[in-house]
């Protein structure tokens, strides 16, 4: 996994992504919940904080399975969108306007603390503290991504190609399949208690994965909006070129579950 310099996380603004995010970023497909249930991870009655969550993604699923939800992000345009999709959904999230380090959550009250595609961001060391302050004795945290895989001659590697004519300084392309997760630190405060990985084809028609593309870090978040529309003129081109009205995309899900303490000898 890569990391980001601090120059780069200061230019990033998903609030610029939100709407095309609420529309073309379902987030993980069924299958990563039903494997999450697996590993007690979404009960019901379950107290559960979500960070970094966007749109509310994780958020409203795990609303919708019956956990008690506290959802909190960085940017108060994804925190409105989330608002109004989890009322369109009947569902209750208490929502904050907070970074993952300053998000507020009753001490040793959580059961699980998730984190989809956004610990990168992170202060790892502030976040350990928070975790455990946060968290129940056996609580856990999920830490989780949801990535389309650039295999050589696909979609997905031409859109990144082009992304990358647009916005050199992406580092997000190229993406291998990695699923170990790069946070220094963590592993000597935290210990393993569950790990799954797994690929999926994930459907979508150009319009849908234009949308996809223009809500990531390296387009919608990153470039202003004449960039943006220069960019996806352009993508609507390669697509009418190399894609099918409708097509899937390979992607790789992986989450790793994690508890706070060190490893006990056996």
């Amino acid at each position: 996994m890569y990391e980001l310099t601090s120059e780069q996380d200061e230019r990033i603004d998903w609030g610029k992504t939100s709407t095309d995010y609420a529309r073309h970023r379902p987030g993980p497909p069924p299958s990563f919940y039903r494997r999450l249930k697996a590993l007690d991870i979404g009960l019901t009655s379950q107290q559960l904080l979500d960070l970094g969550t966007g749109t509310g993604v994780i958020a409203r699923q795990m609303a919708k399975q019956g956990c008690h939800v506290i959802a909190s992000d960085i940017s108060a345009e994804q925190i409105r969108m989330a608002a109004a999709l989890a009322k369109s959904d009947k569902v209750r999230v208490d929502f904050q306007v907070a970074s993952a380090e300053a998000t507020h959550a009753p001490a040793h009250s959580l059961d699980v603390v998730t984190a989809n595609q956004c610990f990168l961001y992170f202060n790892p060391q502030q976040m350990m503290e928070n975790l455990s302050r946060w968290l129940k004795p056996d609580g856990v945290l999920v830490i989780s991504h949801f990535s389309w895989l650039p295999v050589a001659g696909s979609i997905a590697a031409a859109s990144e190609q082009l992304n990358l004519q647009h916005n050199p300084d992406w580092q997000g392309a190229n993406y291998t399949g990695l699923t170990r997760p790069n946070y220094p630190g963590l592993s000597r405060q935290m210990h393993y208690c569950g790990y799954f990985y797994y690929d999926e084809a994930i459907h979508f028609t150009r319009e849908a994965w234009m949308g996809r593309i223009r809500a990531s870090r390296g387009i919608g978040a990153t470039l202003n909006a004449d960039q943006v529309a220069a960019f996806d003129a352009e993508h609507e081109h390669l697509l009418r070129e190399i894609a099918e009205p409708e097509f899937s995309v390979t992607h790789r899900i992986d989450a790793h579950l994690l508890k706070v303490g060190p490893v006990t000898a056996r």
